[in-house]
């Protein structure tokens, strides 16, 4: 029996940190998302397939699939609508999610002219400047913060603003095809809140009933995200905490230590981590937690989102992706975790109970029942941030070193190539990349984003598809979960381009860059649309002219859902590699992974076989290649 569970354990993940907590986790009496998975077996098929509506109470209904049972809901509505509205409210929330965070972070940013958001600055002025001019905001003659007072007013507006105009960023970001596109097919957006709202009305019963209105909706929705809502929180982060450069950090839950107190901060949201990493610096909490025995001081380390950005600004290590998240606290030596928002599994504080450690949430808009819950206070950020740490600092006496077991395996990273670093490490021009395209040395590139699934084996889908892709000269940036993968497999290291084509590699080691690079966190994927839309204009093309495609091999969000729509809408082949809930419509499968592409120039396509994935996208973007003229 001992030997089947090792099998088993060894079977959900490629990260070599993972089975071993797994056992450990049992023997300590501790349930993990891979525990619960398998709990749930088997998943309920109506949700499955998508046909399963609970959107009134004269339900909830559902579809037979096989159409011997019912095929109408309550109050008529088909598969077809069903099935697009739930997967459009799905796009809803993530599009939600991300905007929120954009609308935290543009409080902060506000903060700073107005006078109260004290322990924040504006870090990266040229950018700011540069926000400026794209918004059309005079900047020349006028000091840093009557700039951002203006571009702050600005921001804001996007997200309820009333009317018929499109958004601002959209207009000073996107390309001019591209929007030329969106007017023509009538999804250009309007306002954040007002393209959620929108979804969420037409999804109520009795009102959109048809499927290809339902999805331009939710693609109009998702563009408001990525090109709006997601890009203002990228923007603004790099003016609060500056513009990511590449540096050098580890990954993998080695970086936690046994002679220090270990703080891990889980989330999303910078505006909290930065203080927390701030405050650990405080030489008054380091003594005390010398005094207490933790010799090696405090240390901070990132999880998921949260701690990519941490990790790409200050080099703070970065502990592993969203399922580790619970294998963390399993090694027995955090003080603190402590968490903002998404991707946070409440189960934490079941297994955090199983230990010494401390679950302290600081959002209002996130309470977890048995976490400690510590308000962040922008307006008092760093004494805030200090409180918390404190916590952390006097729990270490509470640690049992008999219960710690921490993984050995941690790997060196470079992180941080932000589109101005690329342009940076380029010469300052798009040309090189240009000419490497033409000739073929680079044959196209992807963009791979995050989420990790317990569907699917953890990090495997990340890995094997950004090696056969690297090793046919393919480019892969990428962002979230992905990225932490990336780092903890030694794929974001110059080194790895010994794994890459002869052309990539070449360009690789002539640039010293690694063949993936790491963009940030999941509102990051933001600078793909900037990157692909400039290198677009740069050859006079449009978007889906281009060797390019997307890929979510391993999702599992809604935020996801949003991401792949706006990538899609902005006329990139997307890949997924877990089925999403539309099966039970041939109508909806038809418009996301057929019809979309004559509409807005991308599509879906669904494959989680990762080495199949690659062959796909690599045909593509040979096909790219060919229209364009050249060598394949």
């Amino acid at each position: 029996m001992r030997a089947a569970r090792r099998e088993f354990y060894e079977s959900v993940s490629v990260d070599p940190t993972v089975a071993g907590l797994l056992e450990k986790a049992e023997r300590d009496g501790v349930e993990t998302a891979w525990h619960r998975y398998l709990a749930q077996q088997p998943q309920c098929g109506f949700g499955l397939l998508g046909v399963c509506c609970r959107n009134c109470n004269m339900g909830p209904c559902r579809i037979d699939p096989f159409g011997y049972g019912p095929q109408r809901g309550v109050c008529g509505a088909t598969a077809d609508t069903i099935v697009a509205r739930n997967l459009m409210r799905m796009l809803a929330a993530g599009a939600a999610a991300h905007s929120d965070h954009a609308r935290d972070i543009v409080e902060v940013f506000k903060g700073i002219p107005e006078g109260w958001a004290k322990d924040y600055q504006i870090r990266d002025e040229e950018k700011l400047r540069g926000i400026a001019r794209a918004l059309g905001i005079e900047v020349e003659g006028r000091d840093a913060l009557e700039i951002a007072r203006e571009v702050a007013e600005v921001l804001e507006w996007e997200f309820g603003k009333p009317g018929e105009e499109p958004l601002r960023l959209v207009e000073a970001y996107a390309p001019k095809k591209r929007r030329e596109v969106w007017r023509r097919v009538g999804i250009m957006p309007r306002a954040i809140d007002r393209e959620i709202t929108e979804i969420m009305h037409r999804t109520h019963m009795g009102v959109d009933a048809d499927p290809l209105s339902l999805i331009a909706q939710g693609l109009r929705c998702a563009l408001a995200d990525g090109w709006s809502g997601s890009m203002m929180a990228t923007l603004l982060s790099d003016v609060l905490f500056g513009t990511p450069r590449p540096l050098r950090a580890t990954a993998n839950l080695g970086v936690i230590r046994e002679d220090a107190v270990n703080i891990l901060v889980h989330g999303h949201n910078p505006v909290l981590s930065v203080k927390i990493a701030e405050a650990a610096e405080d030489p008054e909490l380091s003594k005390m937690a010398r005094d207490l025995g933790a010799e090696g001081g405090i240390n901070v380390v990132g999880m998921c989102c949260t701690g990519n950005e941490i990790l790409m600004r200050m080099g703070i290590p970065v502990a592993g992706n969203m399922l580790q998240q619970e294998l963390a606290i399993a090694t027995g030596a955090l003080e603190a975790v402590v968490v903002d928002y998404q991707c946070i599994m409440p189960a934490i504080v079941d297994v955090a109970s199983c230990y010494h450690t401390k679950v302290i949430t600081t959002e209002p808009k996130a309470h977890i029942p048995g976490a400690i819950h510590v308000e962040f206070d922008k307006a008092r950020a760093m004494e805030t941030a200090r409180e918390i740490v404190r916590i952390a600092v006097e729990n270490f006496k509470n640690r049992n070193p008999e219960r710690v077991m921490i993984p050995e395996e941690k790997c060196e990273l470079v992180a941080g190539f932000s589109v101005e670093a690329i342009l940076e490490a380029l010469g300052g021009t798009l040309d090189p990349l240009a000419d490497a395209l033409k000739s073929g040395k680079i044959k196209g590139i992807v963009g791979i984003v995050g989420c990790v699934n317990p569907k699917v084996r953890h990090d495997h889908g990340h890995v094997t598809l950004t090696r056969e892709l690297i090793k046919r000269d393919i480019l892969i940036v990428g962002t979230g979960c992905w990225a932490i993968a990336m780092g903890k497999h030694g794929l974001l290291l110059p080194e790895a381009a010994e794994m890459a084509g002869p052309g990539l590699r070449e360009v690789c080691e002539a640039l010293g860059i690694p063949p993936a690079l790491h963009m940030g966190s999941c509102v990051d994927c933001s600078r793909m649309l900037i990157a692909l839309g400039a290198l677009a204009d740069h050859l006079g093309v449009d978007i889906p002219d281009l060797p390019a495609a997307g890929s979510a091999p391993e999702w599992m969000s809604e935020k996801a859902v949003s991401i792949g729509s706006y990538f899609v809408a902005s006329g990139l082949l997307v890949h997924l590699g877990t089925v999403p809930p539309v099966l039970g419509s041939k109508k909806v499968v038809e418009i996301l992974t057929e019809r979309a592409e004559g509409l807005v120039g991308g599509r879906f396509f669904v494959e989680p076989d990762p080495v199949k994935a690659a062959r796909v996208i690599a045909d593509h973007i040979a096909e790219k290649r060919r229209a364009l003229g050249w060598p394949e």
